[in-house]
């Protein structure tokens, strides 16, 4: 996450958002985020699978904000790059009036937004270029006042980006600033990296700065990632904090192992 999305697309150095979809199976990334990519895959040969638990975990979030709850207004924050099933093709599918903004710093990954990412007519999406480390400026972007009603209940989508952040103080800082902008009955999703389900030797390689690309994100543990929540006044939805495979997955799917997928995912609500 560098200077919110302002800058031109450096091919260089790796971006998490282009190393997830090389991860996925996408092709736009660049040699320097599949060399990091094929690095962390070496040390993590599941990381794959991790990645598409992640998104399934999504989708299957989206659809229970939109059944469940009436949920009509969505703030993806991290969105990443365009694939299939993306939040406002979930929830348009549902509801077709849902809102959705879009915010991510890799000016690739907005570009790619705006080309492909069609909202239903009867719905909206923006596309916002900003960093989750300096929420106001989410929150006062005038494409997401002119999308959403933050009168009106709206889900947070922090997937898969909240590891980024490595002070606890500053992620918790994000989630508050967000969370009061939104009323009760709102919502927090979030998919957070882990290192509880890894070997030991696994961890430390990851964690070391000996993987390149690795050291970018903070594997935190289930007991860091729920003080978020918990900090916050925020009441997890069952199943609670769970590795996101295992959150609510879909009848007749056997989830892997959660070693396989060393992500956590909740959903909580803003009493």
């Amino acid at each position: 996450m560098g200077d919110s999305g302002r800058s031109a697309v450096d091919t260089t150095v790796p971006h998490p958002a282009r190393r997830y979809n090389y991860w996925l199976g996408g092709k736009d990334n660049f040699a320097a985020d599949r060399e990091s990519a094929d690095a962390i895959e070496a040390a993590f040969p599941h990381i794959r699978t991790a990645a598409v638990e992640n998104r399934r975990f999504l989708q299957r979030a989206v659809r229970l904000l939109s059944r469940e709850h009436g949920i009509r207004q969505f703030l993806d924050i991290g969105t990443g790059l365009p694939t299939a099933d993306n939040t406002h093709e979930v929830a348009q599918g549902i509801a077709p009036e849902s809102r959705v903004v879009y915010v991510d710093n890799d000016p690739l990954v907005l570009t790619h937004a705006r080309a492909l990412l069609t909202s239903d007519p009867r719905g909206r999406t923006a596309y916002i270029p900003a960093d989750l480390r300096e929420p106001e400026q989410i929150l006062g972007h005038p494409d997401l006042t002119a999308t959403l009603d933050l009168r009106e209940p709206v889900a947070v989508m922090l997937i898969a980006v909240l590891h980024f952040v490595h002070d606890d103080e500053q992620a918790n800082a994000a989630i508050a600033t967000l969370m009061r902008a939104v009323p009760p009955g709102s919502f927090l999703a979030l998919t957070h990296a882990t290192a509880d389900f890894l070997p030991p030797g696994t961890a430390e390689a990851l964690a070391g700065g000996k993987v390149k690309g690795a050291s970018s994100f903070e594997g935190r543990s289930g007991a860091r990632i729920a003080r978020f929540l918990d900090d916050n006044g925020l009441e997890q939805l069952e199943p609670g904090l769970t590795v996101v495979s295992e959150w609510r997955p879909d009848p007749g799917t056997t989830p892997p192992p959660a070693a396989h997928v060393s992500v956590y995912g909740a959903v909580a609500r803003k009493r």
